[in-house]
Formats: structure tokens, C-alpha cells, sequence
């Protein structure tokens, strides 16, 4: 298995299966992870968050999102 050929996407998500590995119980896999998906020093946040793992949206969100996603496959002429 050559490694060095693997795309980034790849490569990003072995490093994060790393991290858990070596994690020693939930609550350093929950730093960890807290830890690898905080923005950047010196980062202007846009005010969005992250959900947290397994996060659930209710019924008003998921229509909402699927009117704006119908939008925007309408403003990019997708079928």
C-alpha cells in the first residue's frame, strides 16, 4: 500500500482514525476531536458552528434545506 499516493481527503481521514486509536478513553478522543475541527489562530469565525457528532435537524430545517439546495440546482441549471 503506497500511502504517498493517496489523496488528501484520504490521507486527512487515516490521521483522524489515528487519533482515535491512540486515544486512551472518550473523553481525550472528545478533546482530540475538539481540538482538530477548531478554526485557525487569528480565523474570523462567520458565526456558524459545527453540530456536534450526530447532531439532529427537525423537520422545518430539512425543508428548508432541501428548498434551498432545489434553488440552487435551479441556479445552476441542474436537472
Amino acid at each position: 500500500m503506497n500511502v504517498h499516493a493517496w489523496p488528501l481527503r484520504t490521507m486527512l481521514n487515516a490521521a483522524e482514525v489515528a487519533l482515535d486509536r491512540a486515544a486512551e478513553d472518550d473523553a481525550e478522543r472528545t478533546r482530540n476531536e475538539m481540538k482538530l475541527w477548531e478554526p485557525p489562530a487569528g480565523h474570523a469565525s462567520s458565526g456558524r458552528r459545527v453540530p456536534p457528532r450526530g447532531a439532529r435537524m427537525g423537520q422545518g430545517e430539512a425543508q428548508a434545506l432541501a428548498a434551498r439546495l432545489a434553488a440552487e440546482d435551479a441556479r445552476f441549471g441542474a436537472v
